[in-house]
């Protein structure tokens, strides 16, 4: 608990100064995933995330959602921060944050990288990352509006 007023600190500060500006282009982006938690259990998430142009190809946000993990039923909220360069259809994304488990250890570390198409709106990918304690790769989709 001692660690995590700093960390929640550190992602709010972050999200502020990645927020984009009033005449910066920016989008909300709808993510659904199926993951496989290596030797646990599968994943499935939804999130919304809000992003920013920062400059070339690049592009900077945060998400939080809602995520289920079947054994066990167990519920929680992934909160994330990420960048993300697209060049021409292909996109590469690397993400970090906390994961609140509302069961068991409560928070819990998430780092991934992901890469995949997109579209002019949809996007299909693969994500490979970690979640405390153990590796996870999955399949992302999303639309951004």
């Amino acid at each position: 608990m001692k660690l995590l007023r700093p960390c929640v600190g550190a992602l709010f500060a972050l999200t502020l100064v990645l927020a984009p500006s009033a005449s910066e282009a920016s989008a909300v982006r709808v993510g659904l995933g199926a993951d496989y938690w290596i030797d646990t259990s599968a994943l499935f998430s939804f999130t919304l995330g809000v992003e920013g142009h920062v400059a070339g190809p690049l592009s900077a946000g945060g998400r939080v959602g809602a995520f289920l993990v079947t054994d066990g039923n167990t519920v929680g909220v992934p909160l994330d921060v990420y960048l993300r360069a697209t060049i021409d259809r292909v996109y590469i994304e690397g993400l970090a944050g906390p994961w609140i488990f509302f069961e068991g250890d409560t928070f819990r570390a998430h780092g991934a990288f992901g890469f995949g198409l997109q579209g002019k709106a949809a996007s299909i990918g693969v994500e490979v990352g970690y979640l405390d304690p153990k590796p996870t790769i999955g399949l992302k989709l999303g639309y951004r509006f």
